[in-house]
């Protein structure tokens, strides 16, 4: 995977996970800033499963396993959406702490799948 890529995209979770946190711990509902933020991060993941998809028929494979590489990648993917999906339903403060320790999680596993793919020995 491309190193600028994963750094862009784990800034991008700890600074959206930092924003909910404070937004839900400031006693704001899950709003326009929030949910889009997440939505942000989801459109993100989805560049990079496409990135992943794509990348082995160019010859970057992962040096790691794939299959760990595809479970992390896949639940970083649902992470942002079920928080999504869970702000709407509950429409509470906290909830949107919620969305900012999934984005924070999503940073976490980006970083797990960037070591999988190129420093990982199988």
């Amino acid at each position: 995977m491309i190193l600028w890529f994963t750094i862009a995209q784990i800034a991008l979770a700890v600074i959206v996970g930092l924003l909910c946190i404070g937004l839900g711990l400031a006693g704001r509902r899950p709003g326009d800033v929030s949910v889009g933020a997440m939505a942000l991060l989801q459109l993100v993941l989805i560049a990079q499963i496409i990135v992943a998809i794509v990348a082995p028929f160019v010859g970057n494979s992962p040096t790691g396993s794939i299959l760990e590489f595809w479970t992390y990648l896949v639940t970083a993917a649902v992470l942002p959406l079920a928080g999504i999906i869970w702000a709407f339903i509950d429409r509470g403060r906290w909830s949107v702490v919620v969305m900012g320790v999934l984005a924070l999680a999503v940073a976490v596993m980006t970083y797990r799948e960037w070591v999988i793919w190129t420093v990982q020995g199988a």
